[in-house]
């Protein structure tokens, strides 16, 4: 959405006293806008103790979440440069990971430290000994530096995606010292989306997903693709391990019995036979189990996981003489919510899985069948449940902001690195059907070369090389539309003519990308700032009946106009932006749900076509 900054933010209320060395005794009442969760995350010792990677399940694992020393502060050593970790105070202050330090769940409720350093300690169970001991990050954004015990194993760059490290030769015996740096220098120049200088709201850094310990033979499994290839019955299989050569045996089940088995190499593709597949589908999101054993030259089991995929198909087609988007050989009108993942105690990170869950739930029980995934990457556990629900994602790239200075080819090759990782750690979800490597040309670079590929990359789904090509970001030149990828995608927040939608082409389906953006306020329950909307409703019947218009203004543009995916802004109400079906603080349903839900479902089905 193109919207003014504000650069006012109702954190900095919480920045007296940030002295104290523990963890700020404050009840949730005193919270800016608490959610129904803010008091359970606030008095656990353990938040978001669930298993982080819900594809590639291991059954021993240890959760680091929890209470950590913390500083931050530009005047710290930078954690790039570092090659040891700082001396921490005898009463250092607490922070609550993984919630950012900008979130009043962190406990700390600072925003712009630069520098920012964690510290805890842990023992390695005893169970563990003579394996290899893998620290693994959901998320940290954005430059992180790791020390074990003093000694600097590793750092990583890129603030959305997981990544590990083998710690094993750095242990000791007993207690153990894990020491964390971030360096976030919020300036444009890597993929942060809003969550970057010239993002709408609060700008967050550091630890913002689970940290876990896991125990590893010396030759593991890496990672997964499972790809599914309905026309042949099979699914396409990938075993990434650290030694290549090594044997790998994959089992499906449907649930209560095996289905099938096959056996290939690591770091090589093979295929499982799935015969008669059952679908995958928002009707019926059917999910096959699958155990994956990586098997040394001796025959012996050495690391296993569970995980589990989808069978589905994805492809544009002609329908009528028009290009449309095709889900299992059928085209089906994709009406979906656009879904920030923001959290008034949380800021990026949702307080507990229930709360993760919610926005979800919402999309799914309001008739929604789509949610665009807005400019940030959620945790792996956001996907796995839009899979098992039955939700079609597209999953937005994060933009950078400032892709033209001097440094513009180590910037640009650093967001190309990232959208590569942001694929190949979410290509196996069978809930994400299309990649959105831009939004309305904020900092959009060479996006037909892009567009071509992430085609050519990932040639199972569907690419939306910019979305809302028509916006221009204000502050330089647009891209404008590529020209390329499966969809010419307009935003549009006025009233709906067939005019303000590009014209069908031979190639390309029709995308409003985000329309909507009706307003309402409910007091009580806004964010401390000036509160608003492109169009504000009176009440919620009004915002509620003006919905069910809109929808029937796309439904004739579905029919007579070539129009085939539209996303409503938006989920929740953000900050200052209350054009949400619920407020920010989830607290109130702003809309008359039976009647979105109603036309959402006659939409659908109304518009529904199998070649």
């Amino acid at each position: 959405m193109k919207k003014e900054r504000l650069f006012l933010m109702a954190l900095c209320l919480f920045m007296g006293g940030m002295g104290s060395t523990s963890l700020k005794a404050q009840e949730t009442k005193t919270f800016t806008l608490p959610t129904p969760w803010t008091q359970e995350a606030w008095q656990t010792e353990v938040p978001l103790p669930e298993y982080p990677r819900p594809q590639m399940v291991r059954s021993e694992w240890l959760n680091l979440n929890g209470t950590w020393d913390y500083m931050g502060g530009k005047q710290l050593a930078n954690p790039v440069d570092a090659t040891t970790p700082p001396v921490f105070p005898a009463k250092a202050e607490k922070i609550k990971v993984p919630f950012p330090p900008e979130a009043e769940l962190s406990g700390i409720a600072r925003s712009g430290e630069t520098h920012l350093w964690y510290k805890r300690t842990f023992t390695v169970p005893k169970a563990w000994k003579g394996k290899q001991v893998q620290l693994n990050f959901g998320a940290v954004d954005r430059i992180a530096s790791v020390f074990v015990n003093g000694k600097k194993v590793g750092t990583h760059t890129g603030g959305y995606d997981a990544f590990s490290m083998d710690i094993t030769d750095f242990l000791q015996s007993g207690e153990n010292t894990l020491v964390v740096g971030a360096y976030d220098p919020n300036d444009g120049r890597a993929a942060s989306g809003k969550n970057g200088p010239r993002g709408d709201y609060i700008f967050t850094s550091g630890i913002w997903q689970t940290v876990w310990l896991e125990p590893v033979a010396k030759q593991s499994i890496a990672s997964l693709k499972l790809i599914p290839d309905v026309k042949n019955n099979r699914l396409e299989v990938v075993v990434n391990a650290n030694q290549g050569g090594l044997q790998v045996k994959a089992i499906a089940d449907n649930g209560s019995t095996q289905v099938s088995e096959a056996t290939g190499a690591s770091n090589q593709r093979f295929y499982l036979p799935v015969k008669n597949p059952r679908l995958w589908s928002p009707e019926d999101p059917f999910l096959y189990g699958l155990k994956l054993q990586l098997k040394n030259t001796k025959g012996k089991v050495v690391d296993e996981v569970s995980s589990y995929f989808g069978m589905r198909t994805v492809s544009m087609e002609m329908v009528d003489s028009i290009m449309r988007p095709m889900v299992n050989g059928e085209f089906v009108f994709q009406i979906g919510l656009l879904d920030q993942g923001y959290w008034p105690d949380g800021a990026f990170t949702a307080p507990t899985e229930k709360a993760l869950l919610y926005d979800i739930e919402l999309a799914k029980r309001t008739g929604f069948n789509v949610i665009r995934k807005h400019i940030k990457v959620e945790p792996q556990r956001w996907y796995y449940h839009c899979d098992r629900l039955g939700l079609l994602v597209w999953q937005d790239m994060p933009n950078l902001w400032e892709p033209d200075d001097v440094d513009s080819v180590a910037v640009r090759q650093q967001f190309r690195d990232e959208l590569k990782v942001m694929i190949d750690q979410h290509i196996s979800s069978p809930s994400i059907i299309m990649w959105v490597p831009f939004n309305e040309n904020w900092g959009a670079f060479e996006v037909t070369d892009i567009t071509n590929w992430v085609k050519n990359y990932d040639k199972t789904r569907l690419v939306n090389g910019n979305s809302g090509y028509n916006y221009a970001p204000g502050y330089r030149k647009a891209y404008g539309d590529p020209g390329n990828g499966d969809f010419a995608d307009r935003h549009h927040y006025g009233k709906l003519t067939p005019k303000v939608l590009p014209k069908p082409e031979a190639k390309r389906a029709v995308s409003l990308g985000e329309f909507g953006g009706k307003g309402l306020f409910v007091r009580g329950h806004m964010w401390p700032v000036r509160n608003d909307a492109y169009e504000m409703m009176i009440n919620k019947q009004q915002l509620s009946d003006t919905y069910v218009y809109l929808l029937s203004e796309l439904e004739q543009m579905i029919k007579y106009y070539g129009l085939s995916t539209a996303i409503y802004t938006q989920t929740t109400d953000v900050e200052h932006e209350v054009n949400g079906l619920v407020t920010y603080d989830r607290q109130v349903e702003k809309m008359e749900f039976q009647k979105v839900k109603d036309i959402n479902e006659a939409v659908i089905q109304g518009t529904r076509f199998k070649k």
